[in-house]
């Protein structure tokens, strides 16, 4: 029998998690406190769910078999009766978040894991003093979930060992892939490894050093080809005879060095600086054609998802 996993919150993160869960065999309700909102989300599933089986990317299942597996429920508790996980995509709102997971502590089922997709709170903030505070986690995605398998699974001071194992075991039997941290921190890690480039980026461009099209092109033609099938550590292992120990050693005055410059951080939204981003970014893709791009984002996406798949146990991932 299938095990039951109730989405709270079905917006774009929300129906993610559906079809990823759906796709991986499970049973998924799926709620929302906004009218119509799961109903909406059900509808795109089923977009979401032909354009994956055009790309190869439903396990050989078809469409129909998987959206079999998604209903919409008419309150939290009918979600949450007989769930063995709960993921929640509510709004970024502490108190909006504190408030949601006193009722989904209390409603849950005691065995069931609760896991939050927040990418701005720790889960500390919003899970001290509920009873079932053991139980609950992050278990933050990156956007969109059926396609960007990496997913942080972040520990409160109170979280059990038993519920980290678990994280990572249903985590990694619907096909994602857990980063398991140790203990929590603002940011996590990829918001951390995005924000230090990010901050680099914004900095380059104010200082005239670079155009926002020129950081993309070392991004997307230079880093990021490595970085798809390998992180920074094994990259810098691999560029240098003797290993990482004999990188550090021939390049890390260098990084020492660029660092000083790097504590100065600019603001991204003083005038002189976003303008400069936006008459790039508006001027290569018009407001109106944002969606359309998304689409095409999710594409590449796919395709590079499938290629990845198909090239695992050559690259031991």
């Amino acid at each position: 029998m299938a095990e039951k996993v109730a989405i709270v919150g079905c917006g774009l993160v929300g129906r993610g998690w559906a079809v990823a869960f759906a796709r991986g065999g499970w049973d998924v309700a799926m709620w929302d406190p906004v009218e119509g909102a799961a109903e909406k989300s059900l509808e795109l599933a089923r977009t979401i769910a032909d354009d994956l089986h055009q790309a190869g990317l439903l396990q050989g299942q078809q469409p129909a078999e998987v959206l079999a597996r998604i209903r919409t429920a008419p309150d939290l508790a009918t979600a949450l009766d007989g769930a063995a996980w709960m993921q929640e995509s509510a709004p970024e709102k502490l108190d909006v978040k504190q408030e949601l997971w006193r009722e989904l502590d209390r409603l849950a089922p005691a065995t069931a894991v609760l896991g939050s997709s927040t990418s701005a709170l720790v889960p500390s903030s919003f899970t001290e003093g509920l009873p079932g505070k053991e139980r609950c986690l992050v278990s933050h995605p990156l956007n969109p979930p059926h396609l960007i398998p990496c997913v942080e699974l972040v520990p409160a001071p109170w979280t059990s060992p038993a519920t980290m194992r678990r994280a990572v075991e249903v985590m990694a039997g619907i096909g994602q892939k857990p980063v398991v941290m140790g203990r929590e921190i603002d940011g996590f890690v990829v918001n951390r490894l995005q924000g230090a480039l990010m901050e680099e980026g914004f900095r380059l461009v104010a200082d005239g050093f670079a155009g926002p099209e020129d950081v993309d092109a070392a991004v997307k033609h230079g880093l990021a080809l490595r970085w798809s099938f390998m992180g920074p550590f094994e990259t810098i292992d691999l560029n240098a005879p003797g290993g990482i120990a004999d990188y550090i050693a021939r390049f890390q005055h260098m990084y020492r060095e660029m660092h000083v410059d790097q504590q100065r951080r600019v603001d991204w939204e003083a005038p002189e600086v976003l303008q400069k981003v936006l008459a790039d970014r508006r001027a290569r893709l018009p407001l109106d054609k944002l969606a359309e791009r998304s689409r095409w984002r999710d594409r590449r996406l796919m395709a590079l998802l499938r290629q990845k798949q198909a090239s695992s146990q050559e690259i031991g991932d």
